[in-house]
């Protein structure tokens, strides 16, 4: 009579992937044997064989959309017959960002990016105020701004806006102003 090694009976997780392997076996010899192929050992391992083992897993997803299909699992949906929100024929590499903004209703902008958008616009601003006094209170404001979100720990992309020196940022106002004609 066969006996098993007392390490072999010992270790139970070896026993369970031991079974999980020999039903895996004895699985795949009995669907070789019906398809009237030959035995594993004899067929090889091949890519052929990996092909007819998808082939059976895409027969067996078409049978269970089928069967859902006649239960009426896919009546009357929400989009039915509408086209699929979204899908805009261009692909879009930030399409799941667009997509967790617009369902969850995310409202805002990051620092960084208004922080840019701010800095490309600091020249206009400027050019609106009337005195030197509110120029140099909003160059203050904007560097405060940008020091403040160099040093928030929240993440996001990194704040790479400059500061902007008060005194050059005033003599530029002038300079703009005159040219303008404003004094």
């Amino acid at each position: 009579m066969f006996r098993r090694r007392r390490d072999d009976q010992g270790d139970p997780a070896r026993r369970a992937a031991q079974y999980q392997v020999d039903r895996e076996a004895a699985a795949d010899a009995a669907a070789a044997e019906e398809a009237g192929d030959p035995a594993p050992e004899e067929a090889g391992a091949g890519p052929g064989r990996a092909k007819r083992r998808m082939d059976d897993r895409a027969l067996w997803v078409d049978t269970v959309v089928d069967q859902a299909i006649r239960r009426g699992e896919f009546d009357d949906l929400p989009l039915e017959g509408k086209p699929i929100p979204g899908l805009r024929g261009t692909h879009d590499p930030d399409w799941w960002l667009k997509n967790l903004v617009e369902r969850e209703q995310i409202t805002g902008v990051l620092p960084a990016a208004q922080l840019r958008r701010d800095d490309a616009e600091l020249d206009e601003t400027l050019d609106r105020e009337p005195e030197e006094k509110r120029v140099r209170e909003t160059v203050e404001e904007f560097n405060a701004r940008v020091v403040d979100a160099r040093r928030q720990l929240m993440g996001g992309p990194p704040v790479v806006t400059p500061t902007r020196d008060v005194e050059r940022e005033v003599q530029r106002w002038r300079e703009r102003r005159r040219a303008r004609g404003i004094f």
